[in-house]
């Protein structure tokens, strides 16, 4: 007897595959944001009333302390004010690296000069949103000086990513090495 219902073609493994490599790479793009969200966090809790002034002068006196350091109030001032803007420079400067990672492709590491552009751009545009967030909170106070500062971070941010990484892209000549020679 022969059957009057069409044979279903068998299916291949490698079909669901291809669906399941593309939500894997989703995933990937989705968690290097989230090192961008957290340190996001983290700048936002440093911009409470916990990590005012006050915070950074006991931290500052506990370490001249701990080193046996005395320093005119002068100094101390001066020591103050430094170590608080280094604290801008390092925050946005981490904060652009983990942007850097998460915009993009595969290559995340390879550098890309209008990604590092749009890098410091949006840690430009968070530290506006951060200095807005400290003028709502007592004791503290906005500064577009220091939204200045966040900015040379990031870009310092995107410098580190340029030399630690693979330095620009090559052009596909330039790439390529001479048959058992090496590329100069």
């Amino acid at each position: 007897m022969m059957s009057s219902s069409p044979r279903r073609p068998p299916t291949i493994a490698s079909n669901n595959s291809s669906s399941s490599f593309q939500g894997q790479m989703r995933l990937r793009a989705l968690l290097w944001w989230v090192p961008v969200a957290v340190w996001a966090g983290v700048i936002f809790y440093m911009s409470t009333a916990t990590f005012g002034a006050s915070f950074t002068n006991r931290l500052l006196a506990d370490i001249l302390a701990i080193l046996h350091l005395e320093v005119s109030p002068h100094t101390f001032g001066l020591l103050e004010f430094g170590s608080r803007k280094l604290g801008h420079l390092t925050e946005y400067s981490i904060f652009a690296i983990f942007l850097y990672h998460a915009l993009g492709d595969d290559h995340r590491s390879v550098w890309d000069p209008r990604k590092a552009l749009a890098c410091i751009l949006l840690a430009g545009l968070y530290s506006l949103t951060d200095e807005f967030h400290q003028r709502l909170v007592p004791g503290r106070g906005p500064s577009i000086v220091d939204c200045g500062i966040d900015t040379i971070g990031a870009t310092l941010g995107m410098l580190i990513v340029y030399f630690a990484g693979e330095g620009p892209v090559q052009s596909g000549e330039e790439a390529e090495s001479p048959a058992g020679g090496t590329a100069s």
